[in-house]
């Protein structure tokens, strides 16, 4: 800590290299990058899961470029030492370079350090448009959320050697294209062991097996905040939602019974003025 991260730093930081793993945490606000940045993230992602853990949205899909924008600046008021990454969320790197490079400059004008999208090769053209506006790019290959239509869902990807060999191949064109780094989601292993070993920048693990250049982890998930069915993946190292019902829970007994505030949770008027209003000893 004491340093903050920059896209070329990570960039550079491959395991075998001799390099410990990257670390990345989702914030989307300024107590939780705080909290991430103080726990020694090395980047923090403003993730579209935003429209599912924070927003109430049933997918990734729903989030606009204008609540990203809203809650990476949130993120970035903290100032943290950690890289601030934004996801591009749905649709806005998909019609034209022109308005793709607009919207990531959207969220980097609210504070983005980097901007994040999904896709393969396809999307080779977005992503030089974007890094030839001097913004740097993080991709992401295997399981896409923003991809769940076409993908059938939530589906772990790159199962059989031809899908596997396509998304090493995918990977290679990320990196060229310009990516400092590449988020591998929900896939064997093997294969994110076979495209870390076949590219040159960091790759980043989520469901992708313990060979990766590093990991990253919803904020939600990890402090036991979201309740929902939650992926095999997952390590909670927390239960706060259960901590917090229960707290609140006791706010409202005490609250109820009258034991709160008491006499040392409340403000007091001198008593030379309590008697001028009539109130002193009342």
């Amino acid at each position: 800590m004491g340093i903050h991260r920059t896209s070329l730093a990570i960039s550079q930081h491959k395991c075998r290299s001799g390099a410990e793993p990257l670390v990345m945490l989702t914030a989307y606000d300024a107590p939780s990058a705080k909290m991430a940045d103080e726990a020694g993230a090395d980047v923090i992602l403003v993730g579209d899961s935003v429209a599912m853990v924070v927003l109430g949205h049933n997918d990734t899909m729903q989030v606009t470029i204008a609540e990203m924008a809203h809650h990476t600046a949130a993120v970035a008021r903290s100032n943290p030492e950690a890289l601030v990454v934004a996801d591009m969320p749905w649709l806005s790197y998909h019609i034209s370079p022109a308005d793709t490079v607009a919207n990531a400059a959207k969220l980097v004008r609210s504070g983005a350090q980097a901007v994040k999208l999904e896709g393969g090769s396809e999307r080779v053209p977005m992503i030089e448009a974007i890094v030839s506006a001097q913004i740097p790019v993080m991709g992401h290959l295997g399981l896409t959320p923003q991809s769940m239509l076409a993908q059938g869902g939530y589906r772990i990807q790159g199962r059989n050697s031809e899908a596997a060999l396509a998304m090493v191949a995918d990977a290679k064109a990320l990196a060229h294209a310009g990516c400092f780094a590449i988020v591998l989601e929900g896939m064997p292993a093997a294969v994110a062991r076979m495209i870390t070993g076949a590219t040159d920048v960091p790759t980043i693990g989520i469901g992708a097996g313990p060979d990766c250049d590093g990991q990253v982890l919803v904020f939600h998930d990890v402090l036991g905040i979201e309740t929902n069915l939650r992926p095999r993946f997952v390590r909670r190292y927390a239960s706060q939602y259960q901590d917090g019902v229960q707290a609140l829970a006791q706010f409202a007994a005490d609250v109820r019974r009258g034991d709160f505030p008491s006499a040392q949770e409340s403000y007091e008027m001198h008593p030379e003025e309590q008697m001028a209003l009539g109130l002193y000893g009342s």
